[in-house]
């Protein structure tokens, strides 16, 4: 199967019982429950471990997702841009001023 950049293919474990563990990679959609062991040939049952993407969480891969969330949740500004030197709202020292109602 060729490697292709924009798919990304989980990673099982597979144990045999006379080699130990081994890695291997498959579409989701057909991984089986045994897989023959590459060192003796036999057949070697699929382990329950943690999802193990490849090349999930480079720095690419994150660019990527940044980029294409954007098109559709674009970052919200919640202040002024770094550097801009923002004025301040005057406020008033007179005691009179206290007593207005505040929006």
């Amino acid at each position: 199967m060729p490697w292709r950049k924009d798919v990304v293919i989980p990673l099982y474990q597979f144990r045999c019982a006379a080699c130990g563990p081994f890695d291997r990679t498959f579409p989701m959609a057909t991984v089986p429950d045994a897989a023959g062991c590459p060192t003796c040939a036999s057949a070697a049952r699929r382990q329950i471990t943690g999802p193990r993407l490849a090349h999930g969480a480079t720095a690419a891969m994150c660019l990527l997702d940044a980029t294409k969330r954007s098109a559709s949740e674009p970052a919200v500004v919640t202040g002024p841009r770094p550097g801009v030197v923002r004025n301040p709202t005057p406020t008033t020292a007179n005691p009179l001023h206290r007593t207005l109602p505040r929006p």
